[in-house]
């Protein structure tokens, strides 16, 4: 059934919600990254978000047993390798970066098809895989280019992982539903944060001091200040994520994909208000171009799908 404009423009406000109170909530990961971990962080917030989803499951009768446990772990944990490198990032990048590096996952989509599966591509998404490729390096700065610093190419790994794991939702995980991948997601991060403690424990190593030792830093005792960001982490995550579902329920799915770069600017615009964090025009140039590959990227599926006779 085609949907109408009305349908779109809805879709675009949830898109637009999702992007503004995940762009919020993600900035302020460096505040706890001053004193405790990443480990302990994924540990805690997936509690929290495990606690929510399986209330909301009995208040709102949500199908959350997987229907191929295994495709549905693997999938996680993909999705979960990448998110985990994603706030690790976010300890010691501004936002808007990292969000860049994690949104080239449709270009390495793109890649996969043609590589791996065989599928063709166009001079179009050519184009797209050369705009993108050039706003990452833009975006990441000079330091990447020199190939001198392995943080910068962090969000690059994530988004590869995360592209990964997309083309997994579709090839494996296509009947399961989105509260069942939602929560097989978290329960990813919290199974990788309650490992990454026990190593810890086992091999205490010591931490830098400040958001330097994000990653290295073991068990401490909570305070108030990283109960209360962890909570707002998990709250957040779990609306933006039914927002972002929402959109994909009611609007086509090429169209949707075009509106999620709106992660980029909400990202940059929350820095800037929070922390009057300003990018250098190189920057912004380059979440462009990304933001002009996606859209080129999705626009193109869209109109293979139109033209197609069995569409």
């Amino acid at each position: 059934m085609d949907k109408t404009p009305e349908q779109t423009l809805a879709a675009s406000a949830y898109v637009l919600g999702f992007a503004l109170i995940i762009g919020f909530t993600d900035n302020f990961v460096r505040l706890m990254a001053e004193e405790t971990g990443l480990w302990q962080f994924h540990a805690i917030r997936s509690v929290m978000v495990l606690i929510l989803v399986l209330a909301a499951g009995r208040i709102w009768g949500f199908a959350l047993r997987p229907r191929n446990w295994l495709r549905v772990a693997a999938r996680s944990a993909l999705h979960g390798t990448a998110l985990l490198i994603y706030f690790g990032a976010l300890g010691f990048m501004p936002v808007a970066q990292v969000a860049a590096g994690l949104f080239t996952a449709p270009i390495f989509v793109l890649l996969i098809a043609w590589l791996w599966q065989g599928q063709p591509i166009g001079p179009v998404r050519i184009v797209a895989v050369g705009l993108g490729f050039a706003g990452v390096l833009l975006v990441l700065g000079p330091e990447a280019m020199r190939g001198a610093s392995l943080a910068a190419l962090l969000p690059i790994l994530a988004g590869f992982l995360y592209a990964v794991g997309n083309v997994a939702t579709r090839e494996w995980c296509a009947g399961e539903s989105a509260a069942t991948l939602a929560l097989g997601f978290f329960v990813a991060l919290g199974v990788m944060g309650f490992a990454g403690l026990a190593v810890l424990t086992i091999w205490p190593t010591e931490a830098a001091p400040g958001a330097a030792g994000f990653i290295q830093r073991g068990w401490v005792t909570p305070s108030a200040l990283f109960l209360g960001v962890t909570l707002l982490q998990a709250v957040g995550s779990l609306v933006g994520v039914s927002l972002l579902v929402r959109a994909y329920q009611i609007a086509e799915a090429s169209r949707v994909s075009v509106f999620e770069y709106l992660n980029l600017p909400a990202a940059a615009m929350w820095g800037w208000l929070l922390w009057s964090e300003v990018l250098p025009p190189l920057a912004l140039l380059g979440m462009a171009l990304i933001a002009g590959a996606g859209a080129l990227i999705a626009l193109r599926a869209r109109q293979s799908t139109e033209q197609s006779p069995t569409a």
